[in-house]
């Protein structure tokens, strides 16, 4: 009998789709079977006692480059009070930072199990996805159901009414929600960064010789959400090259799956979204790749793994369990070799739903452009979990200066209370080493110029065009 239909099987239904009887079409039918192959061979890799050394070391690693992100530093530490008395210290410092010994703890110390966490279908959520069908969430005692859902703004909703217990956050989501910017003030925590870089700046093809940003003036661009990085960045570079965002051109809050049906209906010239999309409008002959964000600023955060601080405070172990988890997919994620695997799993309907060739050239930087040429940027997108408190002084910054938040900022204390890599500074100070207190600050580059997270009010004041007093 042919695997395409099968009329005369009693057992089975016959919708003129797929003989497993499933509502998908035959070329979802074999997608899901090559994500499931792809899955079960990432999961195969994650069990080996290599993978097991590596992702623990990553995640002792991620942790140690919260508290020390100058390098001499760590050092000086080390030698100053011994790797014992540091690990000591690490293991201190929130319930993420006794990681290793709770992967050993039995189910019955987590509070809370059965976990709801939501997900807009992007690249950037790759670490939150493939824990589900790789097991991590499993492996940690918890039973977390992954849902897909449709804008940031629903999100943002779910998350305030906890009917999420966990998200994928815009990175700035989380400071904003704090802060009672376009929704009601309720404190959320970003746990880990879930991607950095991984986002263009795509235009119709109409404009392919048209690449200069000072003759856009008029133009209409897309963003996903007012409190995203791809706005202020978008801001940034047209600010940089003389253009006010918010006089010279129009932008247009547009949800990400969107944004190529409104390129092709030529409703906008141009958007600075996240990936797949870019790719996918490259891919649908619809748009070109003008310019990739990590060009604008190499290792940008882009979206985030959060909860709210009540959570937290009342499910310590249970939060640590799932950033664990997670912290393991980002482990999984950054290895290039397990890129084209991934980008299997994550492709078909009930997570990205898109050509697994689109996801393929987003997660290993090999991609055609739209303009006739293979592109090779490896680091095109990748996921580096340090949730930075300089980067959330950045974005505090570019918040002011588009008139997101009035009056005066201080960017520090805000910084420190939604990016969780907070309490160290007490921990090391408790042991008599002062000079740990600056662990959540390091230095960014955005188009050329420095960033100085310590004199955010002078960087505001730098900039031509601004709405900021």
């Amino acid at each position: 009998m042919s695997e395409f239909f099968d009329p005369y099987n009693a057992d089975r239904p016959l919708m003129l789709k797929c003989s497993c009887g499933r509502d998908h079409t035959i070329a979802d039918h074999h997608a899901e079977v090559a994500a499931d192959g792809a899955a079960i061979e990432l999961r195969r890799r994650s069990e080996t006692a290599e993978f097991e050394a590596y992702s623990n070391e990553f995640i002792e690693a991620t942790l140690v480059k919260a508290l020390f992100p100058h390098d001499e530093v760590r050092r000086r530490f080390l030698r100053a009070v011994g790797k014992g008395t540091a690990m000591a210290a690490i293991a201190s410092v929130l319930p993420v930072a006794s990681l290793q010994a709770m992967a050993q703890e039995k189910q019955g110390s987590l509070e809370k199990t059965n976990l709801k966490i939501g997900f807009i279908p992007i690249t950037c959520a790759t670490p939150l996805i493939m824990a589900a069908p790789l097991g991590f969430y499993q492996k940690q005692g918890l039973n977390v159901e992954v849902t897909k859902t449709a804008g940031w703004a629903l999100v943002r909703d779910k998350m305030i009414n906890k009917e999420y217990d966990a998200t994928h956050f815009l990175s700035p989501m989380p400071l904003a929600i704090s802060m009672g910017l376009g929704s009601n003030a309720v404190p959320m925590n970003v746990a880990t960064i879930q991607n950095i870089n991984g986002q263009a700046i795509t235009l119709a093809l109409k404009h392919k010789n048209n690449r200069d940003p000072k003759n856009w003036k008029g133009f209409k661009f897309g963003i996903p959400f007012d409190y995203s990085m791809h706005n202020f960045l978008l801001r940034y570079y047209l600010a940089e090259n003389g253009l006010n965002p918010d006089t010279d051109v129009q932008l247009r809050v547009i949800p990400p799956a969107e944004m190529v049906a409104n390129l092709r209906a030529g409703n906008i010239d141009g958007f600075l979204g996240p990936d797949p999309f870019n790719q996918r409008a490259v891919f649908d002959e619809v748009g070109f790749i003008h310019v990739l964000t990590r060009d604008l600023w190499d290792g940008h955060p882009c979206c985030a793994f959060g909860t709210s601080t009540e959570f937290i405070q009342k499910n310590p172990n249970t939060f640590a369990a799932l950033y664990r988890a997670v912290l393991t997919s980002a482990a999984m994620a950054r290895d290039p070799k397990n890129r084209e695997l991934i980008a299997k799993v994550i492709s078909p309907s009930q997570y990205l739903n898109q050509p697994e060739a689109v996801v393929t050239q987003v997660l290993t930087g090999r991609f055609a452009d739209g303009l006739g040429k293979i592109q090779n940027v490896p680091e095109r997108a990748d996921f580096d979990p340090m949730p930075w408190q300089s980067m959330a002084v950045w974005m505090l910054t570019q918040m002011q200066r588009w008139g997101y938040v009035k009056g005066d900022v201080d960017y520090k204390a805000v910084a420190e209370k939604v990016f969780l890599i907070t309490d160290a500074r007490k921990h090391m100070k408790d042991l008599g080493q002062p000079f740990a207190a600056g662990g959540g600050y390091t230095k960014h580059t955005i188009m050329g110029k420095a960033f100085d997270s310590a004199k955010p009010a002078e960087y505001l004041k730098s900039f031509a065009i601004s709405k900021a007093a």
